[in-house]
């Protein structure tokens, strides 16, 4: 029985790949939406609206008051030790606080640090997430960031930001043999009796800076 079963999976595999070559030589229609239509000040606050419902917190600020921001928000946290992503610019750093280098640190040091902080490739507006191409000196940090700290801080630039999935594929293309992580949101699950669980894999707590 369990040997028929199997002839039958391996039929079906073997006939849908027959067909998807066979589709080859005509069009897959692709009638999608593939770009937006809002102005950038629409594309912003329908982005800070998708964040705010996954319950991640959002700042905005000025390019030039971007160090003093960050300050302010790691002040207020209570966030002392944090991580930055190899290649994020120091002058967006505030003084007063211990930043550490992520070419220094081991897996525990972000398991134990207050916050990491990292910039993005791309953002997109429609579904409130935060694309990271994970490189050396990139200032978007390597894919543990996405995993063992409990804290995140993200900062996006409004040129950064796009309406819709397929407009930040297009930017997303020339990378395409790089490791990307696609975050929406803090980490959650609600896999477990239906019970929302935070930080299971990754950040419980994600703040993004928008500049403008």
């Amino acid at each position: 029985m369990a040997a028929e079963a199997k002839q039958q999976i391996l039929a079906r595999i073997r006939e849908a790949n027959e067909r998807a070559v066979r589709g080859k030589e005509t069009p897959v229609p692709r009638d999608y939406v593939h770009s937006g239509g809002l102005d950038a000040a629409s594309r912003e606050e329908l982005f800070i609206e998708r964040l705010r419902e996954y319950d991640a917190s959002v700042t905005v600020c000025a390019s030039a008051g971007l160090a003093s921001t960050i300050g302010v928000l790691l002040q207020d946290r209570g966030w002392k030790h944090v991580i930055m992503a190899a290649g994020f610019p120091a002058a967006a750093l505030p003084f007063g606080f211990e930043f550490r280098q992520e070419a220094e640190v081991e897996n525990s040091d972000l398991d134990a640090c207050d916050a990491v902080i990292t910039g993005c490739e791309v953002a997109i507006a429609v579904t409130g997430s935060i694309v990271l191409r994970h490189g050396v000196g990139l200032g978007q940090g390597t894919r543990r960031f996405t995993l063992l700290p409990d804290r995140h801080l993200c900062v996006v630039r409004a040129e950064q930001l796009v309406e819709t999935v397929p407009e930040a594929f297009a930017l997303l293309e020339p990378f395409t043999n790089d490791p990307l992580t696609t975050i929406s949101g803090p980490s959650a699950t609600a896999d477990i009796e239906m019970t929302r669980i935070r930080g299971v894999h990754g950040p419980r707590f994600l703040e993004v800076v928008l500049v403008r």
